[in-house]
C-alpha cells in the first residue's frame, strides 16, 4: 500500500472522496436536476408540493439543491454546506411526498441520502478546485 499522501489523507482516500463528491453530484445534476432546469414549465405543473409554498417556490428551491449544490460539490467548493439542501429535498422526497416508497422502490433516493450524508460529514477531501486554482497560482 501506497504511504503517499495528498495533503492530510492518504492518496486513496482522497480520490475515494473525489469519486464520490463528482459521481454523487453528476447523478444528481443529470438524473434530477437539468431535466427540471431545462423543462421549467412543464415541471412547474407536475411538481409536487408538500410544504405549500408553491409551485414556482418549490421548484425553485429543488433546482438550486439539485443544480447550483452538485456544481459546488463537485468543485468542492463549500461542500458541506453544499450537501445540506440536497439533503432537505431527499428528506422531503422520501418523507413528505414519496411515503408509500418501500425501500426497494426509494433505494435511489436512499442512496443518494447515504452519499451526500457522508460528504457532508467528511467533507470533500483534499482535492479540491480552489487548492488546485491555489498552487497554479503560486507555482
Amino acid at each position: 500500500m501506497s504511504t503517499h499522501t495528498t495533503d492530510t489523507l492518504p492518496a486513496p482516500q482522497a480520490w475515494a472522496l473525489l469519486l464520490m463528491r463528482i459521481g454523487a453530484a453528476l447523478i444528481l445534476l443529470l438524473v434530477h436536476g437539468l431535466p427540471k432546469l431545462l423543462h421549467w414549465q412543464d415541471e412547474l405543473l407536475r411538481i409536487e408540493d408538500p410544504l405549500g409554498l408553491g409551485a414556482q417556490l418549490t421548484l425553485s428551491l429543488a433546482v438550486f439543491a439539485e443544480v447550483l449544490c452538485p456544481l459546488l460539490l463537485m468543485l468542492g467548493l463549500f461542500a458541506r454546506l453544499a450537501c445540506l439542501p440536497v439533503l432537505v429535498v431527499l428528506l422531503v422526497s422520501l418523507v413528505l411526498v414519496h411515503p408509500e416508497w418501500s425501500l426497494e422502490q426509494g433505494q435511489f433516493a436512499w442512496l443518494l441520502l447515504a452519499l451526500y450524508a457522508g460528504l457532508a460529514i467528511s467533507g470533500p477531501g483534499p482535492l479540491v478546485a480552489q487548492r488546485l486554482l491555489y498552487r497554479s497560482a503560486s507555482a
